[in-house]
């Protein structure tokens, strides 16, 4: 559904108004188009770490990347799209006026839709009780900065292990670093050790098989068109009587489909027999997005929707998942994605069974993450409002109140959430695990 507000407010009349009765104004944010640039301008790489002169050589490539002058402004009459500040050299309290001093000149220079990413290291790792704290500082900073951003602009926190390779940083920078991040605000991302290996950037996931559970619209269906986009052959699943649907969207892909109800005991197996019969392989992405609500008060709960929304959106894929891992049916290095919720994070009247299972997905990537084994890695997405037909039907006060609820002050699209996930799903994201990503544009609710 258009946002019709944020249409309005952003028109000549409804620009001025907007500004003279001091109305929110949500910026268009800019979203990954094939052939553009990632970002629309040049970037600043900058910091006392020790990562700083690499990674700028790691980007060079791809950004145009320019220096700053004495007083730390851009060297540039113009406006700059992006900002990455090493602050892994971090070991004191005092040496978080680094920040001030390279964020302060820079702020009223930056593009619409800019970017900045703070690279930090894991506060864990550190060797000093100040260090852990100059790092750990990184978090607030990040968070409390993004929520002074204007006209869609984003701040992401990136903690890496003194260990991680350079190599590893790349997947995540370009995520970051572009508009495929559009909806993503003031996360922190932490990265492993694990090396990541080179990709075909324009088709990353080429050769691999993906299944996508509840692909026959919403959030599935976009999720099965990104992730083929990417170049993956994307098996749609969906419950039987969405066959008409489920078709359109695995035709669309250039996909199959799989009439499959994920609740059912034998759900996996039917799955890898699929895979196993029609790929001879076993497979390379699982995105466990099939998910349902049955909202009500306690007051007014019954069992029977107690008990559907924790069989599809929790034991489903904590069931499917460990069948998978048993029959050996998920290839090394594979990927494992749940889809949580901002209702698991941060609650939600009337939802506390929803929330309940949306929640128990964190803890699904808190465990298969330690478990899988064999490079697998395991992570999730957390959307908050993201305009589907479900957000609709919400009556129109109460949707405008959630659209305006986070820092960029509009709901969120499908591809912001199917975006993330194609970042999780790359060969080159090894050294993402045990993440869960809000896609929510810091909605003002939960962490």
């Amino acid at each position: 559904m258009a946002d019709s507000y944020a249409q309005f407010v952003n028109s000549g009349a409804g620009s001025l108004l907007a500004s003279k009765l001091g109305l929110p104004k949500p910026e268009k944010l800019r979203r990954f188009e094939p052939g553009q640039p990632p970002l629309n301008g040049p970037i600043i790489v900058t910091g006392s770490g020790s990562l700083a002169s690499s990674i700028r050589e790691l980007l060079e490539p791809t950004y145009t990347i320019i220096d700053t002058r004495d007083d730390g402004s851009p060297a540039t009459d113009g406006k700059i799209a992006g900002l990455v500040i090493d602050a892994t050299g971090f070991t004191t309290p005092a040496d978080s006026l680094e920040l001030y001093e390279t964020v302060n000149p820079v702020i009223r220079k930056l593009a619409p839709c800019a970017r900045i990413v703070v690279i930090g290291h894991t506060p864990e790792s550190t060797t000093t009780a100040a260090a852990r704290v100059a790092q750990r500082g990184l978090e607030g900073f990040t968070r409390s900065l993004a929520k002074e951003m204007r006209r869609g602009a984003t701040v992401q926190l990136v903690y890496t292990d003194p260990n991680t390779p350079l190599s590893s940083l790349e997947s995540t920078l370009c995520f970051l670093l572009s508009g495929k991040s559009a909806y993503v605000d003031a996360q922190v991302i932490r990265l492993n050790e694990a090396p990541s290996p080179s990709v075909d950037w324009d088709k990353p996931l080429k050769g691999k098989i993906s299944v996508v559970t509840g692909a026959a619209r919403g959030i599935g269906k976009t999720i099965a068109q990104t992730l083929a986009r990417d170049g993956a052959h994307v098996i749609c699943v969906d419950i039987p009587a969405a066959g008409e649907a489920l078709a359109e969207t695995a035709n669309e892909v250039n996909g199959t489909s799989l009439g499959l109800d994920v609740t059912a005991p034998d759900a996996a197996d039917t799955l890898a027999r699929h895979v196993k019969e029609r790929h001879k392989t076993g497979i390379d992405i699982i995105v466990h997005n099939a998910g349902i609500t049955r909202d009500k008060t306690m007051a007014g709960m019954d069992d029977a929707r107690w008990k559907s929304v924790m069989a599809v959106n929790i034991t489903a894929p904590l069931t499917i998942t460990e069948r998978l891992l048993e029959l050996g049916a998920i290839n090394d290095n594979g990927r494992v994605i749940g889809v949580s919720s901002m209702a698991g994070i941060a609650g939600n009247r009337g939802q506390t069974n929803y929330a309940y299972s949306k929640a128990g997905v964190i803890g699904f990537v808190d465990s298969f993450s330690e478990s899988a084994g064999h490079g697998i890695t395991v992570n999730a997405v957390a959307p908050g409002f993201i305009e589907t037909q479900m957000t609709a039907a919400i009556p129109v006060v109460t949707r405008e109140v959630g659209r305006r609820l986070n820092s960029l002050q509009q709901g969120g699209l499908t591809i912001d959430v199917a975006e993330t996930i194609a970042y999780f799903a790359s060969p080159a994201s090894e050294a993402i695990n045990g993440n869960v990503i809000r896609v929510c544009g810091q909605s003002v609710l939960g962490a």
